[in-house]
């Protein structure tokens, strides 16, 4: 966990979360809209994200507390909204390397450990829509049901 931690702190001071920070602004804009004007909390989802989508497990859970408390700083019902966004990210994650599934396949016995990465990345993308879909369904309800009163 210290190494890829000080290897993400590594790449923020150099400078490379703030580029892989503008590649991925469309899609962290509107998964995460009441936050877009903070940059503290894009950046933290995004060094969040980039750890999930290289399968860096270890680095993702330090990145993920310091996005949740960067998240702090904003408003009750748009915190609530982008933790919520921000869990089912970390929890049905995109992973472009699956590291670890690569390792226990090569750890027993596989040729290629890498052969499944098509139907990881394939179910990965469906399971992490319809989390996305479904948290933004329910803010969507509590919403309207907020503005009836």
């Amino acid at each position: 966990m210290c190494l890829w931690g000080g290897l993400m702190k590594i790449c923020e001071k150099a400078g490379i979360t703030a580029v892989i920070a503008r590649m991925l602004s469309p899609v962290t804009r509107l998964l995460f809209r009441d936050a877009a004007h903070c940059p503290e909390v894009m950046n933290a989802v995004t060094m969040n994200l980039t750890a999930n989508l290289l399968g860096l497990g270890n680095a993702a859970t330090p990145s993920g507390i310091a996005t949740v408390k960067a998240m702090q700083k904003l408003p009750p019902a748009a915190r609530k909204k982008c933790i919520s966004m921000l869990v089912v990210l970390n929890t049905a994650s995109i992973q472009l390397i699956p590291s670890t599934i690569a390792a226990l396949r090569l750890e027993h016995g596989a040729v290629s450990p890498f052969d499944v990465t098509p139907a990881i990345i394939f179910s990965s993308l469906i399971s992490v829509t319809a989390g996305c879909l479904i948290v933004y369904a329910l803010n969507l309800r509590k919403d309207e049901r907020h503005e009836f009163r």
